[in-house]
C-alpha cells in the first residue's frame, strides 16, 4: 500500500486542501496563462482550419482573399459574443448554462452534449494534426507508426492534467510563446517578401473574380465562397473555451475573461488570415505528404540548410501548440461534464474533484473516448474536421441564440444599449448559423453524419440517466418526510462509555437513508448497543469548490445533520456523538474517520446502507456511487467489520 501511495504522490503530486484561503490563487489562471491554457485550442487551429479552406476553392484561389477578411471578421464578431455570455455567467458553466437558463433545459442539453464531442474531438483532431506536422518533415517509410504516436500523447496528456491545470500549462508555456513568435515573424517575412505580388493582389483577385463570374456566374461563385468559408469553420473552434471555464480565472473573473477572449482573437485573426493570405501569395498546392503549412513555409524558406533548418523547427512548434490544444480538451471538457452532472445529466461522479481539485473521472472518460475516435478516424485530420466544426457551431448557435432571446426580453429596459446588444447577437447568430447549415448540408454524407449520430447519442443517454435520478430522488424525498421524526426535547448531552457496544453509523445528504439506518439497527440488535456515534463526509465537488458561499453552506448542511441524529438518539436515553471531515474523496475521509473511532471505541461495529433497485445491473451501479462497498473492503483490510443495511427502491 505505501508502494502505490508513493506512486500515485509522484504521477500526480501532493493532494490539495480545498479549504485553503490561498488554494484559489494555486488553481486558478490570470489572463496571460488563460490565453495560453484556453486559447491554444483557437490559435491552433490556424494550422488546419485556413488549409481547409483554401482546398476547398480548387482553382479559384483568387477568392481566398475573401475568405481570409471573412476569417478575421467572424473571429472578433464570435469573440465580442461570447464577452456578453462571460458577462452574464461569470461563475463559467459558457454554451451549456446559456442554452439551459436562456432556452430552457432541453436545449441546454443539445448545447452540452456538442460540447462533449467538440471537446473529444478537440483532444483527438489536435493530436492527429500535430503528428501529421511532425511527420511531413520525417521519411515517408515510418508514416505507419504515426497511429501509435498518437496513441501515446493522449497517455501522456491524460497524465500530465491529473496533476492539475496550472501544472500542465507551465510545462506547456514555452511551446505556445514560441509558435506565436515564430509564426508572426514567418507571416510578416513571407508577405513581405513578396511584396511585388501584395500590392497586386487587389485588382488582380477583383479582375480575376468578375472574370470567373462571367463564366460560373454569381451566384455559383458566391456559393463556392461560403463552401470554403464554411470547410474553414476549424478556425474558430476553441473560442468558447474561455467562457467555459470563467470560473477557473482569476479575479476579477469578468475582466480577466475579457482580457483573455481579446489576446485569442488577435492572435487567431492574424495567423489565420495571415497563413491564407501566404496560400494565395506563394500560390501553394496541396500535398499527400506534407500539411499546406509546409508546403508555403518550405517555399519561402528555401532549400538551404538554414532555411530547412528554420522550417523543421517551426514544424515542431506548429506540433507542439496542436498538443496544447489537445490538452485544452482535457481542460475544458471535464468542467462541462461537471456542470451537466449538477443538473443530473450525466452520473454524478463526474462533478467530484479528485485530491489534486481535478475532475478526474471526467479526465479519464474523455481520455479514453478520444483514444477510441482516434482509433475509429485513423487519424484523418480532414474527416475530424467536419465532426468537429459541426459541434462547435451547434454551441455557437445555441449560444447567441440564446443572447437575443435575452436582449429581447430586456427591451425597452433601463440600459441604453440592449437594442445594439440584440442587433449583434442577432447578426452574429445568422453567421454562425449559416456555417453551421452549410457544413452539415456539404458534408452530411463525408462524414457530417456520424457526428449528428454521436451527439444524438448522447443527449438520449442523457435523457435515460436524468429520468432515472428523478425517479430515485422523488422516492428519496419521500422517505425523508416519512422517516424524519421531530425533536421533542433536548436533554443534556450523555457521555458514551468507551466499553460499551458501539453503533457508528454512516449518514449522507438523505436523513431519511440515515434514519433507516439507525431504525434498523435498534430492530435487528435491540437494545445491545449503548453508544450511537454518526460520521458523515462534506464531499467538495466542482460547485462547492468554486463558490466559496456554496462551500460554507454544505459544512453547515453536515453539521446540522449529524446534529439532528445526535439529538434523536439523546432524547431516548442513549449516548451519542458525530464526527465529520469534508474533502474531495468520501472513501478516504470514512476511512480515516473509522480508524479514529475504531481506536476510541475498541467495542464498535459499523453500518450503513445501500440502494437495492429491482432491476440492479451494471448502470444502477455507475450512477449510484458504491460508496458502501468500497468503504466495507477498506475496513475489513483493517480487520473492521462494516454491515451494509440494503434499502429498497
Amino acid at each position: 500500500m505505501p508502494t502505490i501511495k508513493n506512486l500515485r504522490r509522484y504521477l500526480f503530486g501532493d493532494p490539495l486542501n480545498p479549504f485553503s484561503p490561498n488554494i484559489l490563487r494555486h488553481v486558478s489562471l490570470v489572463a496571460f496563462l488563460a490565453w495560453v491554457g484556453l486559447g491554444a485550442d483557437g490559435l491552433s487551429s490556424s494550422c488546419y482550419g485556413p488549409e481547409e479552406a483554401y482546398v476547398a476553392l480548387g482553382g479559384h484561389t483568387h477568392l481566398a482573399l475573401y475568405v481570409a477578411l471573412a476569417m478575421a471578421i467572424t473571429v472578433f464578431v464570435i469573440s465580442l459574443g461570447y464577452n456578453q455570455v462571460i458577462e452574464l455567467f461569470p461563475s463559467g458553466g459558457g454554451g451549456y448554462k446559456v442554452a439551459t437558463q436562456l432556452l430552457g433545459p432541453y436545449i441546454g442539453l443539445i448545447s452540452g452534449a456538442a460540447l462533449i464531442v467538440d471537446y473529444v474531438l478537440t483532444i483527438t483532431v489536435s493530436t492527429a494534426s500535430g503528428m501529421d506536422a511532425i511527420f511531413s518533415f520525417l521519411p515517408y517509410s515510418v508514416i505507419h507508426y504515426k497511429l501509435l504516436a498518437e496513441f501515446l500523447l493522449i497517455m501522456f496528456l491524460l497524465g500530465l492534467n491529473m496533476r492539475g491545470m496550472k501544472e500542465s500549462i507551465k510545462i506547456l508555456l514555452p511551446i505556445f510563446l514560441s509558435f506565436v513568435i515564430v509564426h508572426f515573424f514567418l507571416i510578416i517575412y513571407g508577405i513581405s517578401a513578396h511584396s511585388t505580388g501584395l500590392l497586386n493582389i487587389i485588382p488582380d483577385t477583383i479582375t480575376e473574380t468578375q472574370n470567373s463570374a462571367k463564366i460560373l456566374g454569381w451566384f455559383p461563385l458566391l456559393a463556392l465562397t461560403l463552401h470554403a468559408y464554411s470547410l474553414g469553420s476549424g478556425t474558430y473552434t476553441g473560442l468558447e473555451a474561455v467562457s467555459n471555464n470563467v470560473n477557473r480565472l482569476s479575479e476579477p473573473r469578468v475582466r480577466t475573461g475579457k482580457w483573455t477572449m481579446f489576446y485569442m482573437a488577435i492572435s487567431l485573426s492574424f495567423m489565420a488570415a495571415g497563413i491564407v493570405l501566404l496560400y494565395l501569395l506563394w500560390d501553394a498546392h496541396p500535398s499527400h505528404e506534407q500539411t499546406l503549412n509546409a508546403v508555403v513555409f518550405s517555399t519561402i524558406l528555401g532549400n538551404s540548410w538554414l532555411g530547412k533548418t528554420v522550417l523543421y523547427i517551426t514544424l515542431i512548434l506548429e506540433a507542439g501548440l496542436l498538443f496544447v490544444a489537445a490538452n485544452t480538451g482535457f481542460l475544458g471538457g471535464p468542467s462541462v461534464l461537471a456542470n451537466m452532472a449538477l443538473d443530473n445529466w450525466v452520473p454524478n461522479r463526474f462533478r467530484h474533484l479528485s485530491t489534486r481539485l481535478v475532475i478526474q473521472n471526467g479526465l479519464i472518460l474523455f481520455g479514453i473516448s478520444a483514444l477510441l475516435i482516434l482509433l475509429w478516424s485513423h487519424g484523418r485530420v480532414s474527416w475530424l474536421v467536419i465532426l468537429y466544426s459541426i459541434n462547435v457551431f451547434v454551441t455557437f448557435s445555441l449560444s447567441l441564440l440564446g443572447l437575443c432571446v435575452y436582449w429581447a426580453k430586456r427591451r425597452g429596459s433601463a440600459s441604453p444599449y440592449w437594442i445594439w446588444r440584440f442587433g449583434f447577437s442577432l447578426f452574429a447568430f445568422l453567421i454562425t448559423s449559416s456555417i453551421l447549415l452549410i457544413t452539415l448540408i456539404t458534408k452530411f454524407e463525408s462524414g457530417g453524419w456520424v457526428t449528428v449520430l454521436i451527439t444524438c447519442a448522447v443527449v438520449t443517454l442523457c435523457l435515460l440517466i436524468n429520468k432515472h435520478y428523478k425517479i430515485v430522488y422523488k422516492k428519496l424525498a419521500e422517505l425523508d418526510a416519512q422517516l424524519k421524526h421531530p425533536i421533542t426535547e433536548k436533554l443534556h448531552p450523555i457521555v458514551p462509555d468507551r466499553s460499551q457496544p458501539t453503533a457508528v453509523i454512516m449518514v449522507g445528504k438523505s436523513q431519511g437513508i440515515g434514519m433507516h439506518t439507525l431504525l434498523c439497527v435498534f430492530r435487528m440488535f435491540p437494545r445491545h448497543f449503548k453508544n450511537f456515534i454518526f460520521l458523515s463526509v462534506g464531499i467538495v465537488d466542482v460547485e462547492s469548490f468554486t463558490a466559496g458561499e456554496t462551500l460554507e453552506l454544505m459544512r453547515h448542511q453536515v453539521t446540522d445533520t449529524l446534529d439532528y441524529f445526535v439529538q434523536y438518539c439523546q432524547q431516548y436515553g442513549f449516548a451519542a456523538e458525530s464526527y465529520a471531515a469534508f474533502g474531495t474523496d468520501t472513501v478516504e475521509k470514512l476511512t480515516g474517520l473509522a480508524e479514529e473511532v475504531g481506536r476510541k471505541y475498541p467495542n464498535c461495529i459499523f453500518f450503513a446502507s445501500k440502494l437495492i433497485f429491482e432491476h440492479d445491473n451494471w448502470v444502477t451501479r455507475i450512477l449510484h456511487n458504491e460508496t458502501p462497498t468500497t468503504l466495507q473492503r477498506q475496513l475489513h483490510l483493517q480487520g473492521k467489520e462494516l454491515v451494509i443495511l440494503p434499502m429498497k427502491i
